[in-house]
């Protein structure tokens, strides 16, 4: 486990946005029977603690002369800057195990699955483990040189010694999976492809028999027959 110093100030509590103007980052150092401390710490200075793939110890040293072993337990950062704001320091007792996150290394080169083609899925970076302050790890490896395709290592199958592994065995670390192959879409053939069916077609009218509507005359009959004229009397011859 490596060892970082870091030298922090005790602040008075109320004024962290003025300490932050400055280029301090507020925070609060606590442990078990411990009082807690107000400090600020130069924000540069606080990188390298969160800007990191390994677990460090950290030695914080105060104005008084005092050091404190201790681990970075959380740190905030403004949604918008994305810079650090507040974080979590909490102090170690070398008698007393302690609870923490520690990222996962994976070892062995370019594992076998992969050079059969498959792909690599590191699905779990970081683990929550439990020891004693002098056995913290820095890391977690899990050597992958012989992982092949279809296969993986799981939280059960890592050991490390004096220290506690608490996820649950069952979860998946890493894995080789075989690549994703897109189907292209099936092409038919023009002359197999079924005709439309014909549209129905629907007379225009309705049939007189369907709506009882009385057939239409024939042609000739629509008229009546008119009665033929009275022939005219004969004009007698008037006398003389």
């Amino acid at each position: 486990m490596s060892e970082i110093i870091i030298t922090a100030e005790v602040r008075k509590t109320g004024k962290a946005g003025a300490l932050r103007r400055t280029g301090k980052v507020p925070g609060i150092y606590y442990g078990h029977g411990q009082a807690n401390v107000a400090v600020a710490i130069e924000e540069l200075t606080l990188k390298p603690l969160y800007a990191t793939t390994a677990t460090h110890i950290i030695n914080l040293k105060l104005e008084d002369g005092s050091t404190h072993p201790c681990i970075l337990k959380a740190i905030d950062f403004d949604p918008v800057s994305e810079r650090p704001v507040h974080f979590d320091l909490f102090g170690l007792n070398p008698n007393e195990e302690v609870t923490l996150e520690v990222p996962v290394k994976l070892t062995g080169g370019v594992p076998q699955g992969v050079k059969d083609g498959g792909i690599l899925q590191h699905v779990l970076h970081r683990l929550r483990v439990s020891c004693l302050p002098k056995n913290i790890p820095d890391h977690l490896e899990v050597d992958v040189a012989t992982l092949g395709l279809n296969k993986s290592i799981h939280v059960g199958d890592i050991q490390i010694p004096n220290v506690r592994v608490l996820e649950d065995a069952r979860s998946t670390v890493v894995a080789v999976v075989p690549p994703v192959i897109e189907k292209e879409p099936e092409v038919v053939a023009a002359d197999v492809v079924a005709a439309p069916a014909e549209p129905e077609v629907i007379g225009k009218g309705k049939k007189p028999e369907e709506e009882g509507e009385a057939p239409k005359a024939e042609k000739g009959a629509e008229k009546a027959e008119k009665p033929e004229k009275a022939e005219k009397p004969e004009k007698k011859p008037e006398k003389k």
